[in-house]
């Protein structure tokens, strides 16, 4: 036996013949409510799938904490890695080189940053290894000036395996006619994809040593590389090695070096889910006119109730049911059709891209060339709720307006 609330309430969720416009209004609600939510879930998932990718592979390729010296320079790296490496935190670490060059090809050139690595060392720092593409990261030996490219930059370059081209550095020498920037031939022995459009385009490894010859850095470098167990520790990691390392030294970590990039997909991301969710609240309020037409047209049943006996609170609670049905079913198809969506978007959205016909993540945009979803169910229980509480909150003025309906005056022209 159900509540007569609960009865009545879901009774006049079904229209009768004379007012099909307000189930019309109903379903249009509902519709909203649920396409509301399922797109927050969509939405939410791929800038969570969006921030997890991009902290992936910027991290793939970037350090999660760098140890420099004065002046880009740092003569005693052997040392500060091993009390760097001290710290229960630090898993390993790797030295480099980093200057800018520009790289030619005949007559096309492109600008790049040229990053000098021990190939043994650097594999257990990020992950090229995994991103190579065409030869390997151990092609690259003392002497033999070689050099990986970027995949964008290997395609804006005209350049393969086994092709030459010609590094020039800002690093002059000085001669009868002035400052003349250094130039030397490389071998391509290698092509990486991250999958960062940033590095895949702007970023170059030859051999540390043939760095260090090329700068004339000598035994220097431009400092350290570490790898973290736990990326999310990266501050106090650098708080920790800045009290325990005896010297001069710059220490950055990914929090500070990618911190406003990072800082604005969470804005934007708080940003959506305020904006989709008015989506929610403008299908929710709908159940406000819906109820309202509905208290119109049942005052005569009202008044019958009242009279047999019913109290205003049962009244109201009767409107309530009615509409947080309408709140109900709408999520629940929502929450269905959104977490379907998000779990199935790498599928879905190749599909639509071939019957459009056009790109609608471009690289060169978006930095990565797929789009990536993480569902967090956390955040579906969350849209859900909130759901469910504002079509809540929208039944209460309409049904306390039927709880005040006088039986006598309701019932005066029937």
């Amino acid at each position: 036996m159900l509540p007569l609330e609960l009865l009545v309430g879901l009774r006049y969720t079904h229209a009768k013949r004379r007012n099909h416009f307000i189930s019309f209004i109903s379903v249009v609600s509902m519709g909203g409510i649920a396409l509301g939510v399922m797109a927050l879930i969509v939405v939410l998932s791929v800038m969570n799938g969006f921030q997890e990718e991009l902290r992936a592979r910027i991290l793939g390729v970037a350090a999660h904490l760098e140890i420099s010296g004065p002046g880009d320079r740092l003569a005693d790296w052997r040392p500060v890695l091993a009390q760097a490496q001290r710290n229960k935190d630090v898993v390993s670490g790797a030295p480099y080189v980093n200057a800018q060059g520009m790289l030619a090809n005949g007559d096309m050139v492109r600008g790049a940053i040229i990053r000098g690595v021990l190939p043994e060392m650097e594999s257990a720092v990020a992950d090229f290894s995994r991103h190579m593409k065409a030869g390997r990261l151990g092609d690259l030996r003392p002497g033999e000036f070689g050099i990986i490219l970027g995949g964008e930059l290997a395609r804006a370059l005209n350049v393969f395996p086994g092709d030459k081209l010609v590094l020039l550095t800002p690093q002059g020498n000085i001669t009868p006619a002035g400052v003349m920037p250094r130039v030397k031939q490389f071998t391509v022995t290698g092509i990486f994809e991250a999958g960062m459009f940033e590095y895949d385009s702007g970023l170059a490894l030859i051999h540390l040593q043939d760095a260090q010859k090329l700068l004339r850095f000598g035994q220097d470098v431009s400092g350290v590389r570490l790898k973290l167990g736990e990326l999310f520790r990266a501050p106090f990691v650098t708080r920790e090695l800045a009290q325990s390392l005896s010297g001069d030294y710059y220490l950055t970590d990914w929090t500070q070096s990618h911190a406003n990039f990072f800082r604005a997909v969470a804005i934007e991301k708080r940003m959506m889910f305020l904006i989709l969710l008015l989506i929610v609240a403008v299908a929710a309020f709908n159940i406000v006119s819906t109820l309202v037409m509905a208290v119109t047209d049942k005052q005569s049943d009202i008044a019958i109730l009242r009279t047999l006996g019913a109290r205003p609170g049962s009244i109201m609670a009767i409107f309530i049911v009615q509409g947080a049905f309408i709140g109900v079913l709408g999520a629940a198809i929502g929450v269905t059709g959104g977490v379907l969506l998000a779990l199935n978007l790498e599928t879905v959205v190749p599909l639509i891209e071939r019957m459009a016909g056009m790109d609608l993540f471009p690289a060169d945009v978006y930095y990565i060339n797929e789009l990536p979803s993480k569902l967090d169910w956390g955040e579906v229980a969350l849209i859900g709720g909130m759901s469910l509480l504002i079509s809540l909150l929208a039944t209460l003025y309409p049904s306390w307006r039927a709880s005040r309906i006088n039986p006598a005056e309701a019932l005066r022209y029937e």
